[in-house]
């Protein structure tokens, strides 16, 4: 097996050698023709012959210790086949899922906490005797608004360390221009198409699970651990999952309580959770207020800078929105703060969505650059280019590559950024107010471990398997783009399977750090096949040239077919962060430009047209990098004008838990997008040389649009999402 950390500038040999042209290129999506055919099984498709259905029972209030559990008239209804509340598994082990309280604990830490599991012979029936199940509780006053709850200013969560360089308060003294401006944004559901569903069941001892989930190695050591068993008895299949914006990286209470159930009635048990209880049973983003404050001198080089928020969670979970992650190394400043504090909340718990900290975090900070570009009278792309550092300003580590000037020239060459953009509010077509506005993005880059095997077949095709799942990022496509290239076949010629656990352990789909990790998993596995074909070449690994399905050596032209001899060759890729993970900053960059109309009568918002243009080292598909960068840019209009989910916080309920009321972008919200990328390989990143997209797109494209509506109307919007309500006071008179 071949093991590489990154600890070189210098490309493995197969990349280096590499001529058939596969990676990078725009190649539709090669399981694309079994989704749009319907043909693709997803997690809750299939369904045996004796096939059982469970429904969750939830906590009725959001606070408070449960007293006993009656499921008699439950037990009663015809077609009930078990109910599930005293099975000690339900708790077992600390953060054993996303949704399940700790072990042994009877509190309530929110509404509709998983308490009991009706299991039926049809999905109707146990529906209707999930509603016959009592839970006595002893009620206690819950703390429900985020505004109104104590805030821990040293969390002991959380991921992300603090940062304090220097004396803010002296710098903001005695700047000749400062800054000080407090932003909210509302809690965010991950809001996945495909509902969180699971199919279990039994073989022996055995469990197969397939469910909807995004880093399934990492979940069958959940499971294990929830139920008590080895991991090796654990298999999880999921190979493809429709969507998961973060809100499926973890293992939900569904499918412990599905696998309990299957293993009580030696028979398969399904689940599907309704799109109303995901917002009690799957994690969501915390609502923050974020506070920025900067000084700077009357040309705008800032000396001090500092991003501070509030994020919640509730009393049982970890997780801690990493809010000032992407601004910590985008401007410059020797003075900096970056914080975050913590506010204690009985409401189900937050988790990673969709750009955790980066997502919201860049509406801050790219909106309070905006307003101070106007309140200095530069440019607001001048003022970021004069703030542009040169080695990261928090660490002072190089940077791996940071191509965010070359973003910004070509964004506005393309869009046609004018020299001076017009006052706000000067702008018109008809009743409708037009303005500009655009956002640097920024989304760190990592490099986990995964592994990967591939196959040279006796036929000269080859096979990929990893457990590396796609959730419609194009990860089957890129796999046998990366192999292709390395072995000299196209992508039709290699087989990729994914989505099972009895594969080698990848990195999974989160982060945005799959792609490059399961990629050089992959080239890794290829340098073992091409080294077992240099010795059957008489040749060295660097003289090879493979191209069209042939090997060519020492002016020998061979068939990868004939080298193979009618038995597979093999080979085993594992890549892991080296060395310079730690002495690089490494980081995806953008900038977006937006151009929105709002109606000067009503006070609709449409974005009439978004360009993107973005650093993500290598391009491993032009065509499935583009489609992720333009979903990111949907969410930032998406999160900019209506995505808001809303607590009563009487009681501890959303409001809106349902796709009628939280309102994502449709298409009719969203324009045509264009999406350019200036390519340079990083080679500090990983072995592909490429870095994170999916999430990247989301950050920044939110503050791109409120600052295009801050120009049409003169309205300064600090609170999205920017509804009528928030802009009709001050709009300009038509």
């Amino acid at each position: 097996m071949t093991e590489q950390a990154i600890d070189t500038a210098e490309r493995p040999g197969g990349l280096k050698r590499a001529v058939q042209g596969q990676l990078g290129a725009p190649l539709p999506r090669i399981e694309g023709p079994l989704k749009v055919t319907g043909t693709a099984n997803y997690a809750f498709e299939d369904a045996p012959a004796n096939v059982a259905y469970l429904v969750v029972v939830g906590a009725p209030v959001g606070a408070g210790t449960i007293i006993a559990i009656d499921a008699t008239a439950a037990e009663g209804v015809p077609g009930v086949l078990t109910v599930i509340h005293d099975d000690p598994r339900m708790m077992a082990g600390e953060g054993n899922s996303r949704a399940m309280p700790s072990q042994g604990s009877r509190q309530i830490f929110h509404v509709g906490q998983p308490v009991a599991a009706i299991v039926a012979d049809s999905l109707a029936v146990a529906r209707e005797a999930a509603a016959l199940v009592r839970v006595d509780v002893d009620a206690r006053a819950g703390r429900y608004d985020f505004a109104d709850a104590p805030v821990d200013e040293t969390p002991a969560i959380g991921f992300l360390p603090s940062v304090t360089k220097g004396d803010l308060d002296l710098a903001m003294r005695d700047a000749a221009v400062t800054f000080d401006a407090t932003y909210s944004t509302p809690a965010h559901f991950p809001a996945a198409l495909e509902p969180h569903a699971t199919l279990a069941w039994w073989d022996g001892d055995e469990l197969t699970v397939r469910t909807s989930n995004q880093v399934i190695g990492a979940a069958r050591g959940t499971i294990a651990t929830a139920l008590g068993i080895d991991a090796a008895k654990v298999r999880v299949l999921a190979p493809f999952v429709g969507g998961g914006f973060g809100g499926k990286t973890g293992v939900g209470a569904e499918v412990v309580l599905a696998a309990i159930a299957a293993q009580r009635l030696g028979r398969p048990v399904k689940v599907a959770l309704p799109r109303r209880d995901t917002a009690y049973l799957v994690h969501h983003r915390s609502e923050t207020r974020q506070r920025i404050r900067i000084a700077c001198d009357h040309d705008g080089h800032i000396s001090a800078i500092a991003h501070e928020g509030v994020a919640y969670q509730n009393d049982d979970s970890g997780f801690l929105e990493p809010i000032p992650f992407g601004s910590i190394p985008l401007y410059s400043g020797d003075t900096r703060v970056f914080r975050t504090a913590l506010a204690r909340v009985d409401l189900p718990p937050t988790g990673a969505v969709r750009a955790p900290g980066e997502a919201i975090g860049t509406f801050a900070i790219e909106c309070a650059m905006d307003e101070l570009a106007e309140q200095l009278g530069i440019d607001t792309i001048e003022l970021r280019r004069r703030n542009e550092p040169a080695c990261d300003p928090t660490s002072s580590k190089p940077f791996s590559t940071r191509r965010l000037l070359d973003c910004y020239a070509e964004g506005a060459r393309r869009f046609g950024w004018p020299d001076r953009v017009p006052d706000p509010g000067t702008t018109r077509d008809g009743e409708w107010l037009i303005g500009i506005g655009m956002a640097a993005a920024l989304r760190g880059n990592f490099t986990v471990e995964a592994a990967a095997n591939v196959r040279l077949e006796p036929s000269g095709r080859v096979t990929v398997e990893t457990d590396m799942t796609d959730i419609g990022t194009g990860t089957y496509t890129i796999l046998a783009q990366t192999a292709g290239e390395v072995l000299g076949v196209t992508a039709d010629q290699v087989d990729v399977r994914i989505g099972d656990t009895n594969y080698p352990k990848s990195a999974g789909s989160g982060g945005s750090f799959g792609a490059g990790s399961a990629c050089a998993a992959v080239l890794l596995a290829c340098e073992d096949v091409l080294a077992e074909l240099a010795l059957r070449m008489n040749a060295a690994p660097e003289e090879l040239v493979l191209r069209d399905g042939c090997v060519t050596a020492g002016g020998r032209e061979v068939p990868l077919a004939e080298l193979a001899r009618g038995e597979p060759i093999e080979g085993r890729g594992k890549s892991s962060p080296g060395q310079q993970a730690k002495r690089t900053s490494q980081a995806s960059h953008g900038a977006h430009f937006c151009e929105v109309a709002v109606n000067g009568v009503t006070g609709e918002v449409r974005v009439r047209r978004m360009l993107g243009v973005f650093d993500v080292g290598r391009v491993l598909n032009q065509k499935t990098a583009a489609n992720q960068i333009i979903g990111g840019m949907v969410w930032g209009i998406s999160y900019a004008l209506g995505e808001a989910a809303v607590v009563d916080t009487r009681n501890g309920r959303f409001v809106n838990p349902d796709f009628g009321e939280y309102h994502v972008a449709v298409n009719a919200d969203v324009p045509q997008i264009d999406v350019h990328f200036i390519e340079e390989i990083d080679d500090a990143a990983n072995q592909v040389g490429a870095k994170g997209v999916g999430e990247l797109g989301i950050s920044g494209a939110g503050a791109a649009v409120i600052n295009a509506i801050h120009n049409a109307t003169g309205v300064r919007v600090r609170d999205v999402p920017a509804t009528l309500d928030t802009l009709l006071a001050g709009l300009p008179p038509v």
